[in-house]
């Protein structure tokens, strides 16, 4: 059976998944300390192998939105739950983390997507 990289994994579904099982550990252990650990040391590794692909401006932008989502999460919790709300704010994380840091670059027009140049096509006709 082939071996699956880390590197090969998308951060979405990991980010996601920090929120979830912060919480997790907060819940069971009673120590808040205990989740903010999980959330900081999940934070940090998602940030650390996404920089070299998508940039610090983007890397930024999600832990961002995951302060945002986290800080959501306490709001709506009593209205939905705790459990929902953090479910909700992982599925937001996982969008944003997707669409900001997995997601393929766009590809241009006349762009043969090896190297980023235009396709030899395209350079000939220039």
């Amino acid at each position: 059976m082939p071996r699956v990289s880390a590197s090969a994994l998308p951060t979405a579904p990991l980010a996601g998944l920090t929120l979830v099982v912060g919480f997790a550990a907060g819940q069971l252990t009673g120590v808040r300390p205990v989740a903010a650990v999980v959330l900081l040391a999940g934070a940090a590794w998602c940030a650390l192998r996404s920089v070299p692909s998508a940039g610090w401006w983007r890397v930024a932008a999600v832990v961002g939105v995951a302060v945002m989502a986290f800080v959501g999460s306490h709001l709506v919790a009593p209205v939905i739950g705790a459990w929902p709300a953090v479910v909700v704010a992982a599925l937001v994380l996982a969008a944003v983390t997707w669409a900001l840091v997995d997601a393929p670059a766009p590809r241009r027009s006349g762009d043969d997507g090896r190297d980023g140049a235009p396709s030899t096509q395209a350079r000939r006709s220039s």
